[in-house]
């Protein structure tokens, strides 16, 4: 009895070649990075949700006073849509820059590059997992919210939270996936957290709203990929936004589909991975 898996062809003798996608390798590698921060999940889910409450109840406190509201509903439930896809895009990014980076750090690239995966299929497992890295984080930082008295998330257009929110963590998780193959040694991707992932989010729209601002700085949030992320992900809980919904999901797709493709080409080239 031939025990082979089903999706393999033989070329020569002793040559199995897959014909299809390598699943069990692709699912391998998947529960590989999942176990990874899985396993200081205090440290990788649980300190970021406690993090972003500690921003929810700073300013809520400083800024929220006197009934204070902004598009009609009150400062928390305004900040708090934000604040969970700000900590969904930071640790998507953490998650898929580290994977690669560290292989190259510690010798061991080669478990990354040797394995029967294709490049698409190499990709999907690292974006998968940083992915799931973001929902966990997002699904702990809504229930700590949800606990929390006076503040409402319950979300009114699920559709749109689950569009922007997988967009976002996907856009975030192919950068932390260039920042990885470019990167070699730990600093380069902490500067690229410090210098462009936290100031984008910071400056997202995530603690205001843009329509207080003058015309040039709404045309600079209008040009930061993360305003349409925070925007769209909070009309998924408000039904407010202050940018077009559709043109942003539209945008976010499309910027997805280049780093993408971005990612496909250097990993295939074997850019600053193979020496």
């Amino acid at each position: 009895m031939n025990d082979q898996p089903s999706n393999w062809v033989r070329t020569a003798p002793g040559v199995p070649v897959i014909r299809n996608v390598n699943w069990g390798g692709l699912k391998t590698l998947y529960v590989k990075e999942v176990r990874r921060f899985f396993k200081v999940q205090l440290q990788t889910v649980w300190a970021p949700a406690v993090t972003t409450m500690l921003f929810l109840v700073i300013f809520t406190v400083a800024l929220g006073g006197s009934g204070r509201r902004i598009m009609g509903v009150p400062f928390a439930d305004f900040i708090a849509p934000g604040l969970i896809i700000m900590a969904m895009l930071q640790n998507a990014f953490a998650n898929a820059s580290f994977s690669l980076l560290v292989g190259k750090i510690q010798g061991t690239i080669v478990d990354y590059l040797m394995p029967p995966l294709s490049t698409g299929e190499l990709i999907a497992a690292l974006i998968g997992a940083a992915v799931t890295r973001a929902i966990l984080v997002g699904c702990a930082v809504w229930l700590a919210m949800a606990l929390w008295p006076g503040v409402h998330v319950t979300p009114l257009h699920p559709l749109a939270m689950i569009w922007f929110g997988l967009m976002g963590a996907m856009m975030l998780g192919f950068f932390g996936l260039l920042t990885s193959i470019w990167g070699e040694k730990f600093d380069h991707a902490a500067a690229v957290t410090n210098f462009v992932v936290a100031p984008l989010s910071l400056l997202s729209g995530t603690f205001y709203s843009i329509e207080s601002l003058a015309p040039t700085f709404q045309a600079v949030s209008h040009a930061n990929p993360f305003f349409y992320v925070i925007s769209g992900f909070r009309y998924g809980f408000l039904k407010e936004a202050d940018s077009p919904v559709l043109f942003g999901g539209i945008l976010l797709l499309a910027i997805n589909i280049a780093l993408c493709a971005a990612c496909y080409a250097l990993l295939r080239s074997g850019w600053k991975l193979k020496n």
